[in-house]
């Protein structure tokens, strides 16, 4: 088949997620390698989002699709209540890597089916009913994990599960609270607070909050917050869950976000990285006394694909090259560099009005107007598409009423050779964006 008939029969029948599908316009991919993909035409293409910001480690590594062949040579699936040599070892694994007492694993295919999982097992062990969440958030599209979510994805499914409370973001760009830095008194925190104390702490079960907000624009939390956060729950006897599936597998230069402010949560829920992308998995990894607790009481929770043998083997094979790899190391090195460019960014374009990075995890806020922070309209961020693609760039752009962001969120395996290629385009279409501020 062509390009256009494969694209002919992907429309025809099957559904594009969060689409109007005849407005969809999917590439043909045919293969990848590292920090590239190819299409059906042979023409290649620069993944500035590591796909869905899940394919850390580059495309195709060796390791990892040998160990999933060989995997599939020995067994691909068993019941998931039995045991097999792969399931145990990815396991010892996380609970290596993970931070603190979090040393036992219940595997998911995905980040949503964590979420779920991570709330049936804090309302059963604490026997509350409410999970907090925050309003610039992303947990996944189940009937739990979007209940939980805070963004604009929820509201077109609900109602949805009941006990979902939402609360205002540490978003000092746009401060919910309107206060500058100079001026900030973590009215964030005391907010926390008192909806907690409207809600009943003795009612809350847990606050779930992504180690550093993904796809709602890319959030980094004041320094002081997520200790805060913590304090309050153990004040409380809240449950804190990390949601570290965009955040996780050294992302931002730590295993997980939340090491960066040395807070250890009660759980964390993981996928995307955690396999990068080359079979589905995810995790909820969770502490010490949660896992005792179900030593004599029954967990009700289960998926068949449960400790699926060919994901817990991609699974172990992509922490091995996260270490053998170095790519951790390499996400802080070239994070630094990035940093640095897009302050860059900052202070030639006009068109930018805020830039975010924590590793190479990164954002780049535009704007119409510096002062009023006015997002860009569609027609703008259309013309950016446009010129992306024809420049061979792919990532990820948010483009809604709460803001315009550009993504730039490589496979850590990426070096600086490859990033300044990238760059250049999104300086390009940075400029194209400077001719519509005023």
């Amino acid at each position: 088949m062509d390009t256009n008939e494969i694209v002919s029969k992907n429309r025809e029948y099957t559904f594009f997620s969060w689409s109007v599908q005849n407005q969809v316009h999917p590439i043909a991919v045919e293969t990848a390698k590292g920090v590239y993909f190819y299409d059906t035409d042979g023409r290649r293409y620069l993944d500035f989002s590591s796909q869905l910001m899940n394919t850390n480690i580059g495309h195709q590594h060796p390791h990892v699709v040998k160990a999933i062949q060989d995997q599939a040579a020995q067994i691909c699936f068993v019941h998931p209540g039995n045991a097999t040599k792969v399931r145990g070892d990815l396991g010892e694994k996380i609970a290596q890597v993970m931070p603190g007492n979090l040393n036992k694993t219940f595997y998911t295919l995905g980040g949503a089916e964590a979420n779920e999982n991570a709330i049936k097992i804090a309302r059963y062990y604490t026997g509350r009913h409410k999970i907090l969440a925050r309003y610039r958030s992303y947990h996944g599209a189940t009937h739990g994990s979007i209940a939980l979510t805070g963004d604009y994805r929820r509201l077109a499914v609900e109602p949805a599960m009941p006990g979902a409370v939402h609360f205002l973001d540490p978003f000092c760009y746009r401060c919910p609270f309107g206060q500058k830095n100079e001026s900030c008194q973590r009215e964030c925190i005391s907010h926390l607070e008192e909806v907690i104390q409207y809600e009943g702490a003795d009612k809350i079960a847990a606050i779930i909050m992504e180690g550093v907000v993904g796809s709602n624009g890319l959030i980094i939390p004041p320094d002081d917050y997520w200790p805060r956060v913590r304090e309050i729950c153990d004040k409380h006897g809240i449950l804190l869950i990390s949601d570290e599936v965009m955040s996780g597998w050294g992302r931002t230069g730590e295993w997980f976000a939340i090491n960066h402010w040395n807070v250890i949560p009660d759980m964390i829920t993981t996928a995307k990285g955690l396999t990068s992308g080359y079979s589905p998995l995810g995790a909820v990894v969770v502490s010490e006394p949660i896992a005792q607790f179900f030593e004599d009481k029954y967990l009700s929770a289960g998926l068949t694909y449960n400790g699926h043998a060919l994901s817990c083997a991609a699974g172990l094979a992509t922490i091995e090259v996260y270490e053998q790899d170095g790519l951790i190391e390499n996400t802080r090195v070239m994070g630094k560099y990035l940093g640095e460019r897009l302050e860059k960014f900052k202070r030639e374009h006009k068109s930018v009005g805020d830039v975010r990075y924590i590793g190479l995890f990164t954002a780049v806020e535009v704007v119409q107007n510096q002062v009023s922070k006015k997002p860009f309209d569609d027609d703008a961020m259309a013309k950016v598409r446009k010129y992306f693609s024809q420049q061979g760039l792919f990532t990820f752009i948010m483009a809604n009423s709460n803001g315009t962001v550009i993504f730039i969120v490589p496979p850590l395996c990426i070096n600086r050779e490859e990033l300044d290629e990238g760059l250049a385009i999104v300086d390009g279409a940075l400029s194209i964006l400077d001719e519509e501020v005023y």
